[in-house]
């Protein structure tokens, strides 16, 4: 059986991207990647991302407000977002979140952004992407108050701890894993890989960021997924062949995407 795998979660709008992106792009279909999701981070990378999606039938896009940016949208961001999400192949609202450990919007702020794209998430009726990094009870906090289990999502690059990781798969989210899974020593991270479902887990490159052993130190990218798969298969006892399947259906059961027709 030949490997199938999908990327959840990347950022081919990056610079970094454009000077080779049909070359990448081709790596990761003979690497068996079906399936690629874009992910904004403000409203320009979140047209791009569209863009990317419009042009190349395996690209979906998510269109969202990174906490990063949570200071600097302006006041109709909502409304643009709402219509960019309009379009059919826009299968999540994200990424979105809190991040207090750069801090580069204030943590009030980031706060209310996060809030405001929950609402609009449950008006869209759209998956989530989670962006959360050293704020896991105040991400928690929100996404219990929010009722964000109306339409569930996705914490990417998971960082909390097991207590978290089951209650976020209680909840009806998938945890996905990227890049320092592959890392010497990650044993926290290795132990949820571990005990969570099968049928919950989701693998990313978020590339250009994140880069797996043994291309740590270079520019991540969506072929480079395989060996997060890899490590996936070896911590849940099973193949690289059927992580990478499941990995896949998990996309897009959670992103409402046809499979057959990748």
């Amino acid at each position: 059986m030949a490997v199938q795998l999908a990327d959840s979660h990347a950022h081919l709008d990056f610079h970094n991207f454009h000077k080779d992106l049909p070359e990448v792009l081709a790596r990761a279909r003979r690497a068996g990647v079906k399936l690629i999701t874009n992910v904004g981070y403000d409203l320009k990378s979140s047209r791009r991302s569209l863009e990317l999606a419009e042009e190349y039938p395996f690209i979906y896009a998510a269109v969202g407000i990174h906490p990063h940016e949570a200071a600097k949208v302006p006041r109709n961001y909502l409304e643009q977002l709402e219509e960019m999400a309009a379009h059919p192949k826009v299968v999540a609202l994200g990424e979105m979140g809190l991040d207090f450990y750069r801090d580069r919007s204030p943590r009030d702020r980031q706060r209310v952004v996060f809030k405001e794209q929950l609402e609009l998430a449950k008006k869209l009726k759209k998956p989530v992407i989670i962006h959360d990094r050293d704020a896991h009870l105040q991400v928690l906090t929100i996404l219990l108050e929010e009722g964000a289990e109306e339409v569930g999502g996705v914490l990417h690059c998971f960082s909390g701890d097991e207590a978290m990781a089951r209650q976020v798969i209680e909840m009806g989210f998938f945890i996905s894993v990227a890049g320092p899974v592959t890392y010497p020593k990650n044993n926290k991270l290795n132990r949820i890989v571990a005990i969570t479902p099968k049928d919950r887990i989701l693998v990313e490159t978020d590339c250009p960021f994140l880069t797996p052993v043994p291309f740590r130190g270079q520019r991540n990218e969506p072929s480079y997924v395989s060996k997060v798969a890899e490590r996936v298969a070896l911590l849940q006892g099973t193949t690289l062949e059927e992580a990478g399947r499941r990995c896949l259906e998990n996309t897009c059961t959670l992103f409402q995407i046809d499979l057959e027709g990748l």
